[in-house]
């Protein structure tokens, strides 16, 4: 993997997938039913706790080899937000997923409901009058909001005040002090080359 050393140049970091990939042992309970529910649920918060350590790359993947109520086996993939937002990290975990009864064809989720046909008349006729009032609604909502926007002056409220009004508006300054020690230490974690001075 690349990574930026802050001097504009790339530099190789090594990946150790022991440090990433977690296989976690719980207790074996002979005494109860077989399945491990609550040892999960336990697990799960735990690390919704963690912080992702900050000296490697963000992510882990938690490998649960025990049977609960809902599935023979767990995968958790634990992302950074900084890798990507939510669509688009499960667009991208999709991706490299495959089909078991046809590989050729793109990956789907199982659905539990009948498919609909999308040209249903006697849904469509039933249905006319709340689809031309919703249509109607975004007209006007769409109207109103361009009549807003440049012709009918919005009424006045303690957040939008008269423009003689700014003279009486409160102004706050706020400010950070490091010390040379923090400075040096978040010089160090990052590695940056180069003298601080005084």
């Amino acid at each position: 993997m690349d990574q930026f050393d802050g001097e504009k140049k790339w530099k190789k970091v090594e990946v150790n997938l022991e440090e990433h990939i977690k296989v976690p042992e719980f207790p074996s309970d002979k005494s109860s039913n077989s399945f491990y529910d609550e040892y999960l649920d336990d697990y799960m918060s735990k690390i919704a706790m963690e912080h992702l350590p900050q000296d490697r790359p963000l992510w882990e993947i938690h490998i649960i080899k025990y049977p609960t109520k809902n599935a023979a086996g767990t995968l958790v993939f634990k992302l950074h937000h900084a890798l990507g937002d939510g669509y688009s990290l499960m667009g991208a975990l999709l991706s490299c997923l495959e089909r078991a009864d046809n590989p050729s064809l793109p990956f789907t989720l199982p659905s539990s409901q009948k498919p609909k046909s999308i040209f249903n008349t006697k849904a469509i006729i039933k249905r006319f009058p709340s689809i031309l009032s919703s249509t109607l609604r975004s007209l006007l909502d769409f109207g109103w909001s361009i009549l807003k926007s440049s012709m009918i002056e919005d009424d006045l409220t303690p957040i939008r005040s008269r423009a003689d009004d700014v003279k009486l508006r409160q102004i706050t300054i706020s400010n950070v002090s490091f010390t040379m020690e923090h400075i040096k230490e978040v010089k160090t974690r990052l590695g940056v080359v180069g003298e601080i001075s005084h």
